[in-house]
């Protein structure tokens, strides 16, 4: 009998949380978190990491530089305009990675087209094909992508697709900049352009939806039925206004739903919720309890028949079991005995590999924990290898000291000293109608300028009494907004923290409050 062999029809995921994502309103990630982020989504199994906008700043061409220097499996891609110089920039960014691919894109759709770009079909025609051209002759993947194609005439879609495509285009991706769409308009819209472009099922189509209706994930589906071989997400559905599709949703989804999707992936699925958990330490963003696959309550049961039905047989109320993506109880191995070696291998396990230097910091960090909390849980651990060290990096404020006066009968008094960038130690006191608006005060006294604090948001590591504090503060600092994180065995302590990184994270991104440029929207 003659075999026959069947087509695996497997979906690339391709991720932007270091780029889409980033652009989030006051997410500021510096080079370390963002090699941190693309380090452990090369963990993950994501095809393509985007690396960022390189020709946006130079911060960002740096930082792209790096992750397509150290990633390895998973391939690095940077955003670009259609400018050759654009272009170039990417290139030099790119050009010692594995597979240097770049990312092409520009507006399609009548509004963008007529009062974005003030320019016309036949222009935005020619400069895609002539970008696709220049760039083929140095990327060995070019990806296209037509800004708001979900609101573009099909017809014109269909036709400058053809005319990409006869340039060289290897990758064109659809995306649904502004979450218009439903489920059942880009299945048609996929299913309908793979069918009648010429050329278009020898190349990959691919897929990037906004959540502004909450839709992001159904329509990235539907686009997968529709003939989209590619998927564009984020890691927690991080972006700009109400975020990205979720990377860890869709995966799953394609999982369990097998019999429905029929499409394998390369991801590593039990990789999901550890990076999850750095995504959402590194950017300051809390992962809802109800959360979607990596909620703390996703796979919760308070219900008392919901309880019942799980210890007789779990698939009762639970489709997905916590192990596929990584979720597994703390274990509670390490305390103030324990060497190095034993920490070393627990680093490990957690996905780390960090440097001979920042493995002795991190040690010594979880010794000073060790001699103030009996048990060190993995989400201890792993707070102090996520913990921002750019203070100790750069010319930066290093607090000192911290000492608090508070009482139900006192006005909280704080007193603080502190290094200033220059090198200077400065000693100053204030008060406050809390505790934590008299450090506030405090530091900004030191540093001698105005500071908002525009949000505050403090969490526990871990449970028990003795657990860690973790502080996330949101300020604004010669006109510039930055977020701020701080981790410490005391509250006020991990507060203070959180204030001065946000204030060092703004001196050292943009020296002298210059802002950076603003990175676009897709």
């Amino acid at each position: 009998m003659k075999k026959e062999w069947f087509r695996v029809r497997r979906i690339k995921f391709f991720d932007t949380t270091l780029r889409d994502g980033e652009q989030q309103p006051g997410l500021n990630l510096n080079r370390e978190e963002k090699l941190k982020i693309a380090k452990q989504l090369d963990r993950l199994g994501v095809d393509i990491i985007e690396a960022g906008f390189p020709a946006s700043n130079e911060g960002d061409f740096y930082s792209v530089q790096q992750i397509a220097r150290a990633v390895k499996k998973s391939s690095v891609t940077g955003l670009s305009r259609l400018s050759k110089s654009d272009i170039d920039t990417a290139w030099e960014a790119l050009k010692d990675s594995p597979e240097p691919r770049i990312h092409l894109f520009i507006a399609t759709s009548d509004v963008h087209i007529d009062h974005k770009l003030m320019s016309t079909q036949e222009e935005v025609i020619q400069d895609s094909v002539e970008a696709v051209r220049y760039a083929k002759e140095r990327f060995s993947v070019v990806q296209w992508s037509a800004e708001d194609a979900c609101r573009t005439d099909w017809d014109f879609l269909k036709h400058i697709m053809e005319k990409v495509i006869e340039a060289g285009v290897d990758v064109i991706n659809l995306p649904d900049t502004v979450g218009y769409t439903t489920a059942q308009e880009i299945r048609a819209m996929f299913h309908h352009l793979k069918e009648n472009v010429k050329g278009a099922k020898d190349i990959t189509l691919s897929t990037h939806c906004h959540d502004d209706l909450g839709m992001a994930v159904a329509n990235s589906l539907a686009a997968i039925e529709g003939g989209a071989d590619q998927v564009e997400c984020t890691i927690n559905g991080i972006g700009e206004r109400a975020g990205n599709a979720s990377l860890e949703e869709i995966a799953v989804a394609l999982h369990i739903r097998h019999d429905h999707y029929g499409a394998e992936q390369n991801l590593t699925l039990q990789e999901i919720k550890r990076t999850s958990s750095l995504v959402s330490k590194l950017s300051g963003n809390v992962v809802p309890g109800n959360k979607a696959i990596v909620g703390n309550n996703a796979f919760a049961h308070e219900s008392g028949i919901h309880q019942d039905g799980v210890l007789k047989e779990s698939s009762t109320y639970e489709i997905i079991t916590p192990e596929l993506v990584g979720v597994d109880a703390n274990k509670l191995v390490l305390g103030k005995l324990s060497g190095k070696h034993a920490f070393q291998n627990k680093v490990s396990e957690l996905g780390f590999d960090p440097p001979e230097d920042e493995l002795k910091r991190v040690f010594k960090a979880f010794k000073q924990l060790a001699n103030k909390k009996k048990d060190i849980s993995d989400d201890d651990i792993f707070a102090l290898l996520v913990a921002d060290k750019s203070e100790n990096e750069t010319k930066a404020y290093e607090m000192l000291s911290l000492q608090v006066n508070v009482g139900t009968h006192n006005i909280p008094t704080a007193t603080i000293t502190m290094k200033s960038p220059d090198g200077e130690e400065t000693q100053e006191a204030a008060t406050g109608s809390g505790s934590v608006e008299a450090v506030y005060n405090t530091l900004e006294r030191i540093v001698g300028a105005p500071i908002q604090l525009d949000d505050y948001r403090i969490q526990s590591v871990s449970s028990g009494e003795d657990a860690l504090a973790e502080v996330v503060v949101h300020v604004t600092y010669a006109e510039q907004t930055s977020i701020g994180r701080g981790t410490a065995h005391d509250v006020l302590e991990a507060s203070a923290y959180a204030y001065v990184n946000a204030i060092n994270r703004i001196l050292a991104a943009a020296p002298g409050g210059v802002p950076e440029p603003s990175v676009h929207s897709q």
